[in-house]
């Protein structure tokens, strides 16, 4: 090495440098790698996809090749230098050499590269793999030695080092929806609107969705025949609950519009023709999440459900159309849309509701923050906060939001007062 000029020295100098940033930056860039746009490359056929996932199958081997040429590189760079140094300055360059050096492979082969590979991972991790392997088959004794040592030192600290675990990178369901939401402009905002419903679905029950008993849309057979057919006319749904006297009491089917129409034509209708039409009511209890619902939709091939409580009591109705609005959203020809239509917006920024409201739907149209894991509805909300029928002008805290009691019934809650505390948050 002595023997050698200058010019050549300092030539072997400056490849040791580019070579030390090629094995930093391909360290960071193969670490980086998105392992599930990896798999995606992989099923396209991507040759260098190919070959860094069958690299980071052993992430110990392929670090272990990669420091090793590494510091392999750094260390004959630093005897290139001292020797550089001896030449041109003596020994008192040495020291100099040294800090030169360090700040040479610290900017240029350790930041820059690295920056560069964790900015584009996929332009130096696909290429170097082709790289890599080989090199890894050549210097396997000694990656098998080194790692020998670095595992068995782990393992002294309880640490395991596993390979080709299928469940390193899964994902938890709050993690898959942080990833949806931070899908932005990956991903049009209906389709992480999607994505999230349908992630929600095992968390939500029939009750949270359910059209209330009271505002049930059904026919009453003890109603003169022609207050029976004028219902059918006018009725808004494709499917109609048939009982008697009471919901509670006497269900006797429900009755499909397709099937009521013809009957109406009949010159001499009559009740029992249209008993005859009904189906039986296909029951469920409350407690059902939507995500077991929308299956037992499709084995069952129903389109409607009525809710009941543990006691048998009618709760409310669900349609597979509602079910459905809570991953796509609501139809625009759905004549059943819940819109809120005793809303007063006042101009002190507070809103005045109907307090038979769904807190999820509220939620949903004016992105409030209201619990959800209790009462349904802002009457329930109240009554269980306070744990008694308020009195008219009683307001209380939730969250970041006052709610005013504004007019009261015998037995419920009926308008309520919202206002936001929070002035960074206001009502969209």
């Amino acid at each position: 090495m002595n023997s050698l000029p200058i010019s050549a020295l300092f030539g072997i100098l400056a490849l040791l440098i580019i070579l030390s940033a090629l094995f930093s930056g391909t360290e960071t860039g193969m670490m980086a790698l998105n392992k599930y746009r990896l798999k995606h490359k992989v099923k396209e056929g991507h040759k260098g996809a190919i070959k860094a996932q069958k690299l980071l199958e052993t992430p110990d081997r392929l670090l272990g090749v990669i420091l090793l040429g590494n510091n392999f590189v750094n260390i004959f760079a630093s005897s290139v230098a001292t020797i550089i140094a001896m030449r041109l300055i003596g020994e008192a360059g040495i020291a100099l050499a040294a800090g030169i050096l360090t700040m040479v492979i610290l900017v240029f082969s350790e930041v820059a590269p690295k920056t560069l590979a964790a900015l584009h991972p996929e332009r130096i991790a696909y290429p170097a793999s082709f790289v890599l392997e080989p090199l890894l088959k050549l210097l396997s004794p000694l990656v098998w030695l080194v790692n020998f040592f670095a595992n068995n030192f782990l393992r002294l600290f309880g640490v395991k080092v596993k390979r080709n675990n299928p469940d390193s990178h899964s994902l938890s369901r709050e993690e898959l929806q942080t990833l949806i939401n931070e899908a932005t402009g990956r991903l049009p905002k209906q389709y992480r609107t999607m994505l999230s419903g349908i992630m929600q679905l095992e968390s939500i029950t029939v009750e949270d969705v359910m059209i209330p008993k009271q505002d049930i849309y059904g026919i009453d057979v003890n109603q003169p025949i022609e207050e029976i057919v004028k219902r059918i006319v006018k009725s808004p749904f494709t499917r109609i609950p048939v009982y008697r006297d009471n919901l509670d009491e006497d269900i006797l089917g429900v009755i499909n519009l397709r099937k009521a129409l013809p009957l109406l034509t009949k010159p001499d209708l009559s009740l029992k023709d249209l008993i005859k039409a009904t189906r039986p009511g296909y029951f469920i209890p409350e407690t059902t999440t939507l995500n077991i619902q929308l299956s037992h939709f499709n084995k069952h091939k129903r389109h409607m459900a009525l809710i009941v409580d543990e006691y048998g009591n009618l709760q409310g109705l669900l349609t597979l159309e509602d079910l459905l609005e809570e991953i796509v959203g609501k139809f625009s020809t759905d004549t059943r849309e819940k819109a809120f239509t005793r809303v007063h917006m006042h101009e002190d920024g507070s809103i005045t509701f109907d307090a038979s409201e769904f807190i999820r739907d509220l939620n949903k149209t004016y992105h409030f923050d209201l619990p959800t894991d209790g009462p349904k509805t802002l009457n329930g909300l109240i009554q269980e906060e306070l744990e008694t029928l308020p009195e008219v002008g009683t307001c209380l805290r939730v969250g970041n939001y006052t709610l005013e009691v504004i007019e009261t019934s015998k037995h419920a809650i009926e308008k309520v007062n919202l206002n936001q505390i929070d002035p960074t948050q206001r009502f969209q």
